[in-house]
C-alpha cells in the first residue's frame, strides 16, 4: 500500500509524462495538419499519409492525461475544467473536425476535397491555439484581467509555432524530395519563430508571476537551474545549422531535426513543471492537497500497472511497423 504522499507522486509523475507525450507526439501530427497546403494535391496527400497510422493513436496519450486528472486529482480536475471550459470545448470542436476532415477527403469528390484539406487544416490551428492559449491562462492561475489574456493569446500563438516546428521537422524525416526541401525551409522558419517566442514567454512569464520568478531567481541552485533555458536556446542554433547543412545534403541526419525539436519541448516542459512545482493548480492547490482517497487510489494502481505500459508498447509498436520514409497515399 503507498502512502498518500507517494500516490501524488506516481501520479502526478504518469500524469506530467502523458502530457509530454501528447505534446510531442500530437504536436507533431496537428504541426503536419497547420502546414497542410490547400493547392496542392500531391503534397497534402504525402503529407496525410506520414501521420495517417499514428495521428488518432496520439491522442490516446491525452485522453490517459485527463483520466489520470480526474481519478487522481478530482478537485484539481473540477477546478481547471470549470475555468477553461469554453477554450477546452473550441479545442474539441477543432480535433473533431480534423478527425471530419480526415476522413471525409477520402470520399469525397475531386471538387470537394480542397474544402475537407482547409477543414483539417484550420481544425488544426484552431487545437494548437487553443491548447496555448488554455496553458497561458493555467500559468497566470485562470485570472480574467487583460494582462492574462495576452499573455494567453501570446501563449496560444507560441503553441502553433512549436507544433509547426515538430511538424516540420516530422516530415523532414518522413518525406523525400521536393516536399523534404520545403520542409527544411518551413522547419527553420518555425524554428526560428518558436525561438523569438520562448524568449520573449521566458522574459513576460517571470516579470508578471512572482512565483515564477522566485522560483528561478531566489532559489539555491538557480546557477544550475538558469543552465535550462540557455540550452534550450543554444539547442535552436544547433538545429538551424542542422538545416543549413540539410540544404546540400538532405540524405544524412534527417532524424536530427525532429529529435532536437522533441529535446525543446521536454526541456520546455521541464522548466514549466519547476516552475510550478508541487501545485496542480498555480497558487492554490498542491498535488499532496488535491490527490485523492489513498484507498481508491491504491486500488486502481493495479490498472495503471497494466494500462500505462501497454499504451507505451503499442505505441512503440506502431511506430516501429510504420518507420521509414512515407509511402504513397491509398484507401482501401
Amino acid at each position: 500500500m503507498l502512502n498518500p504522499e507517494m500516490l501524488s507522486y506516481v501520479y502526478g509523475a504518469l500524469m506530467a509524462l502523458a502530457i509530454l507525450v501528447y505534446a510531442i507526439l500530437d504536436g507533431y501530427d496537428l504541426g503536419v495538419g497547420i502546414l497542410l497546403p490547400t493547392n496542392n494535391d500531391t503534397d497534402a496527400d504525402t503529407m496525410i499519409a506520414s501521420i495517417g497510422p499514428f495521428w488518432d493513436a496520439n491522442e490516446t496519450w491525452l485522453v490517459l492525461a485527463v483520466g489520470l486528472a480526474l481519478i487522481a486529482f478530482p478537485t484539481a480536475h473540477s477546478i481547471i475544467l470549470q475555468a477553461l471550459y469554453l477554450p477546452i470545448t473550441v479545442m474539441l470542436i477543432g480535433l473533431i473536425l480534423r478527425g471530419v476532415a480526415f476522413d471525409f477527403r477520402a470520399k469525397a469528390k475531386v471538387k470537394r476535397k480542397k474544402l475537407w484539406d482547409t477543414m483539417f487544416k484550420l481544425g488544426s490551428i484552431l487545437a494548437a491555439f487553443m491548447q496555448g492559449f488554455m496553458l497561458g491562462l493555467y500559468v497566470m492561475s485562470f485570472e480574467t484581467s487583460m494582462l492574462s489574456l495576452l499573455f494567453a493569446l501570446l501563449s496560444g500563438a507560441g503553441v502553433v509555432g512549436a507544433y509547426t516546428l515538430i511538424g516540420a521537422a516530422w516530415l523532414v524525416l518522413k518525406t523525400e524530395g521536393e516536399l523534404q526541401s520545403k520542409a527544411i525551409h518551413w522547419c527553420q522558419f518555425a524554428g526560428r519563430v518558436t525561438f523569438i517566442g520562448v524568449i520573449a514567454v521566458s522574459i513576460v512569464n517571470p516579470i508578471i508571476n512572482s512565483s515564477v520568478y522566485k522560483a528561478w531567481f531566489e532559489s539555491q541552485t538557480m546557477a544550475v537551474i538558469l543552465m535550462l533555458p540557455i540550452l534550450c536556446l543554444a539547442l535552436f542554433i544547433f538545429q538551424d545549422l542542422i538545416l543549413e547543412t540539410l540544404k546540400l545534403n538532405n540524405k544524412k541526419r534527417v532524424w536530427l531535426p525532429f529529435a532536437l525539436s522533441a529535446v525543446i519541448f521536454i526541456l520546455c516542459f521541464f522548466g514549466l513543471t519547476y516552475s510550478f512545482y508541487p501545485y496542480v493548480v498555480p497558487g492554490k492547490l498542491t498535488i499532496f492537497d488535491a490527490v485523492a482517497a489513498p484507498e481508491s487510489l491504491n486500488f486502481l494502481f493495479y490498472g495503471v500497472v497494466v494500462v500505462v505500459p501497454t499504451i507505451i508498447m503499442y505505441t512503440i509498436f506502431s511506430y516501429r511497423v510504420f518507420w521509414g520514409k512515407v509511402q504513397p497515399l491509398s484507401y482501401y
